[in-house]
């Protein structure tokens, strides 16, 4: 068997894209210490709104070929080696916002049987061993189905992972805390006469968002803001940096944090906020 690294961190995402605007920092920094990051993508996101008008003729399989390769762009930016997709190459197809009809498509994740697609991901880590799993809340952050369901497939096969005989020892969810949110708001409110976006977004555009003392862990991803930026810009379909800030098809500027927030849901917490998701862990597990 391959020596693993002694610090492996898994994370669990609904499309590409996703990784790099929620952990980009993290994962840059993580994969800079030696540890190994290792993204497990859900879907393709075959339905994504393109962005470019030059790419707008990119729909269906035809976008989520392009959108691998945007996320193998991204991953180079990152310094991440392991990205695969969940069950094999469009083993899932994106299901499109909630409500829709896309979202009945037997060949969507939104319909994939949950213990089903855990059992995929449980064969990712019994492979990499890891000690920490990122992924979304129960509602996905925002409400969107694939997220939804990338929650459930993550915490699922956690249980089935244990109950195989690898127990991971820290779970957490994505976060943003709420003054965080709010201070960053005003700094775009203040910045966007000098960007190329005219209108900004409001913080319920942001997923994630609780109230700070849910917060246990903060990492500080200032050294990788600009591997971060770049992984975002690859996803050139589907966003559109400019400094601090961005845009997805929506057209409404949010703030770029180059600090990442997580709550701890599984796991044993030190009982302050942690800047290292492996506090506590030993490394030789």
């Amino acid at each position: 068997m391959t020596e693993l690294p002694p610090r492996r961190l898994l994370l669990v995402h609904a499309h590409p894209d996703d990784e790099s605007i929620n952990n980009g920092a993290t994962m840059a920094r993580y994969a800079a210490e030696g540890a190994r990051v290792t993204l497990v993508t859900c879907t393709l996101g075959e339905l994504g709104e393109v962005i470019p008008p030059e790419l707008r003729h990119l729909t269906g399989a035809a976008l989520g070929e392009y959108r691998l390769g945007e996320l193998t762009a991204a991953m180079r930016e990152l310094g991440v080696e392991d990205f695969r997709l969940l069950g094999g190459t469009g083993r899932y197809r994106d299901s499109g916002m909630m409500g829709l009809p896309d979202n009945d498509d037997p060949a969507c994740f939104w319909q994939a049987d949950v213990d089903e697609a855990a059992a995929q991901l449980v064969e990712v880590i019994l492979e990499v061993r890891p000690q920490v799993l990122v992924t979304y809340d129960d509602n996905g952050g925002y409400g969107h189905p694939d997220h939804i369901q990338a929650h459930r497939v993550a915490m699922r096969a956690v249980e089935l992972a244990a109950a195989a005989g690898w127990e991971i020892e820290k779970v957490y969810w994505n976060r943003v805390p709420r003054t965080v949110g709010e201070a960053a708001f005003g700094r775009l409110e203040a910045d966007l006469p000098g960007l190329p976006f005219t209108k900004s977004g409001v913080l319920d555009d942001v997923p994630g968002v609780v109230d700070d003392e849910r917060i246990t862990a903060e990492i500080d991803g200032t050294a990788y803001a600009a591997a971060k930026a770049a992984a975002m810009r690859a996803h050139a379909t589907q966003i559109t940096v400019a400094e601090r800030y961005f845009v997805l098809s929506n057209e409404l500027a949010q703030p770029l944090f180059t600090t990442e927030y997580y709550e701890l849901v599984r796991g044993e917490h030190t009982g302050v906020s942690d800047t290292d998701l492996f506090a506590g862990i030993e490394e030789a597990s």
